[in-house]
């Protein structure tokens, strides 16, 4: 796959305008309060354990070509609320570098992200990149499901930008979120079938929902009830750091 190098543009910030914890724990996939500007998560190599220790051995030797992996989101991704080294993108790199991958994950979530607002900034996000990465993990929805966005927009939003991503020859990872039960049946069927078929539409690789885990324990979500902690973000990342890894490009499929 040929790599196009352009220069570094910064993310922007863009603010959320849900200030107040929604009901349901279960509703966590759902990334939405807070203004964090986004970081970019571009840690040292295989430099230790994270805050908790749990996920890296410096001992496993890091092998291969550097794999770059952009990690376009909301909330979820941004680390909403806690250390930037603790966000899921910054704590996902440093599993892989323990797993003696190669990888380098960018940081490109926006709190209060919609997926219209997303693709907005996609293009200039990718476009942004020193070199177009090899694998994009797309986390984006719980605010369309917050919003009750028309299932039908998220869904077309969502293949915008995994076309564009295609196109440009990256492999997608889809981080699939679900709609709570008191939204209506009718709603959480559209809804929660937007993932599992733009995955086998498109052929990408699929986290169903990715962020239950944690989503019936409270310990482990901030006091939002929505976001979760840093532990929580490192049961998260142990919980998808398999099928991650799997959906690393291997170096005879660039």
């Amino acid at each position: 796959m040929s790599k196009k190098r352009v220069g570094r543009s910064s993310i922007r910030q863009m603010p959320s305008p849900w200030g107040s914890a929604w009901l349901m724990v279960m509703s966590l996939a759902l990334a939405a309060c807070g203004s964090e500007a986004p970081v970019e998560q571009n840690q040292g190599r295989n430099e230790g354990p994270s805050s908790s220790g749990s996920l890296v051995n410096a001992e496993i030797p890091i092998m291969g070509p550097e794999k770059n992996i952009l990690a376009f989101g909301d909330s979820l991704f941004a680390g909403y609320n806690v250390d930037p080294k603790d966000s899921y993108p910054s704590k996902l790199q440093n599993a892989l570098r323990a797993k003696g991958i190669n990888a380098q994950v960018s940081n490109a979530g926006v709190s209060g992200d919609t997926s219209a607002a997303g693709l907005q900034r996609f293009e200039f996000t990718l476009n942004g990149q020193e070199q177009t990465p090899d694998l994009l993990i797309l986390e984006l929805g719980g605010n369309d499901l917050l919003r009750q966005i028309s299932p039908d927009q998220t869904r077309a939003n969502l293949a915008a930008m995994i076309e564009a991503a295609q196109q440009r020859g990256m492999d997608v990872l889809l981080m699939g979120m679900r709609a709570p039960p008191n939204y209506g049946p009718e709603y959480q069927a559209d809804f929660d079938s937007i993932y599992p078929d733009l995955a086998a539409q498109y052929g990408i690789a699929l986290i169903p929902f990715w962020v239950e885990p944690v989503a019936a324990r409270p310990d482990l979500i901030q006091q939002d009830r929505i976001h979760p902690t840093a532990d929580g973000i490192e049961l998260l990342v142990e919980a998808t750091l398999d099928k991650v890894a799997a959906a690393v490009p291997k170096d005879d499929d660039t």
